[in-house]
């Protein structure tokens, strides 16, 4: 009896233990959180803001993820900030997260266009590797931490269309004096070029463009160009995707709200985000075939390759650009080689596996 006396009271003594030790964590795990993303698009963008692998559809999977636990509150480009100061709102600590593409923020960081797109860069297979397996993400972190943010890829429209041009291209000197809409590290080689670049949100390119204000524009592939009626104000619609090859969909957020998350929600989170990379670029691949083909039949669109010389030429003038660059400041020049080392060893792999198999289609 005194035996079975002793181990009834460990047993109680044992329970009343572990609730003190576990209470602090179920607290913890159903504490719930609610923030304020902000966006560089504006409403109603397919992909940009809705849709699959959307940030609208981000927060959802949160959300849903979650079970509540992580509500996000989304605002496309006007609704709570202008276009593109999601970047000082997140830093202020005003909203939370804000979905962008990092080479808007080139006059804060120059390093951060590394994690938007290169020209003549990686293609999504590519940078997707780069940053989830060959250590760009970390980089990524590395580069941010100090202004109190943390990101990661949220999206991707696959390789890119040259753009809209009012007159047609035919060599290196068509393009002096043109007024062009380009974003990036692209803008830096057409500046070589003698183009006035211009760097204009998503929402202001077909007016500029309509009234003559830019004389071409670069935006993102047939689906979303043919959405924003660029078709109607320029004709001749090039492409290489030289300029970008891919271009990620970055998910800012403030540091100081990521450590405030428990470690399930931060898995929710990176899970969420990388799923909408997947998914975004699906759909862009599903959608774009069919936009062009209308372009070309219905809108009288002449869509054609730039001439090999033209390419060749920026294909020249970047890596100048690149490497001058990036001897300017050593976090640029950390990321430009760290970049530059994973495309030359991915460019060995799929010169012997992607390059063919695209050789034998055509």
């Amino acid at each position: 009896m005194e035996r079975r006396e002793f181990l009834k009271t460990a047993g109680v003594a044992a329970t009343a233990t572990t609730a003190v030790v576990a209470a602090p964590a179920v607290v913890r795990a159903q504490e719930t959180f609610t923030f304020k993303m902000t966006n560089a698009y504006p409403p109603g963008a397919p992909f940009y803001t809705v849709g699959p692998g959307s940030p609208t559809d981000f927060c959802k999977k949160v959300e849903a993820m979650s079970g509540g636990r992580l509500k996000i509150q989304h605002f496309a480009a006007g609704e709570l900030i202008p276009a593109l100061e999601g970047f000082d709102a997140v830093q202020a600590g005003t909203v939370e997260m804000n979905a962008a593409n990092a080479y808007f923020w080139a006059g804060k960081i120059f390093a951060a266009q590394y994690f938007t797109t290169v020209p003549f860069g990686l293609n999504f297979q590519g940078v997707n590797a780069w940053l989830y397996s060959g250590g760009g993400l970390e980089l990524w972190h590395e580069l941010y931490k100090p202004l109190g943010l943390i990101a990661f890829p949220m999206g991707n429209t696959g390789v890119q269309m040259t753009g809209w041009f009012r007159k047609p291209i035919t060599s290196v000197d068509d393009f002096k004096g043109l007024k062009m809409r380009i974003p990036g590290l692209a803008g830096k080689v057409y500046k070589e070029l003698g183009v006035d670049v211009k760097l204009l949100p998503g929402g202001e390119i077909f007016p500029a463009l309509e009234r003559g204000v830019i004389d071409a524009a670069e935006f993102v592939g047939p689906f979303q160009d043919r959405r924003l009626g660029l078709q109607n104000a320029a004709k001749y619609y090039y492409t290489t995707g030289w300029h970008e090859p891919s271009n990620v969909t970055e998910l800012l957020i403030s540091l100081k709200a990521w450590e405030k998350l428990p470690d399930d929600l931060k898995a929710i989170v990176k899970t969420a985000a990388m799923a909408c990379n997947l998914e975004s670029h699906a759909w862009c691949e599903a959608n774009n075939a069919d936009a062009l083909e209308d372009l070309v039949k219905n809108h009288d669109v002449k869509a054609d390759v730039l001439p090999k010389e033209i390419v060749a030429k920026l294909r020249e003038l970047t890596f100048s650009v690149l490497e001058a660059e990036a001897a300017k400041d050593p976090k640029t020049k950390k990321v430009h080689d760290a970049f530059m080392a994973f495309r030359e060893k991915h460019r060995s792999w799929a010169a012997i596996s992607e390059k063919p198999y695209h050789n034998d289609l055509s």
